[in-house]
């Protein structure tokens, strides 16, 4: 878990950092009370013979509404949740399960791993240096029409 938890903050810290604005020494104690506070927050719902268990638990949600785990981290720091809207996306999406993490920017954007490791009893992930890009991984398990479409509409 402990390696799970330090991806995602490290990752949201690192989305903080290139916002610019925030020296290190406030980036540093960001990323540790984000990781205190996922620690905390998923102490009971960690289910590394089954992943998928408590997922949405555990998922870290900013959409026009901060994810408050974020949110506490950063009052530590002394940041506001709007100067948190100001430096992260709109919308972010962070799942943080067993043996992998990963994100999407954007309702429609692609979902990328940052983090993944083998799962227990031999079950094997994909080494992440032979996936196809994210974009394309994204593409292939898509269910929903691209939005490069043309509509009609009709009126009465």
């Amino acid at each position: 878990m402990r390696t799970e938890i330090s991806a995602a903050a490290a990752f949201v810290t690192r989305l903080l950092r290139a916002a610019g604005g925030i020296g290190e020494e406030q980036l540093r104690c960001f990323r540790e009370c984000l990781q205190e506070a996922l620690r905390e927050h998923y102490k009971h719902h960690w289910f590394p013979l089954v992943p998928s268990k408590g997922s949405g638990y555990r998922c870290i949600r900013i959409n026009h509404k901060m994810d408050p785990l974020i949110g506490k981290a950063a009052g530590m720091i002394g940041l506001s949740h709007e100067r948190l809207f100001q430096l992260l996306p709109s919308e972010l999406t962070l799942w943080v399960d067993p043996f992998e993490v990963s994100y999407r920017i954007g309702e429609d954007g692609s979902i990328c791993v940052l983090y993944e490791s083998p799962q227990p009893g031999g079950k094997t992930t994909k080494p992440l240096e032979s996936r196809t890009s994210c974009k394309e991984e994204w593409r292939i398990g898509r269910s929903s029409p691209s939005k490069n479409y043309n509509m009609m509409t009709v009126s009465s």
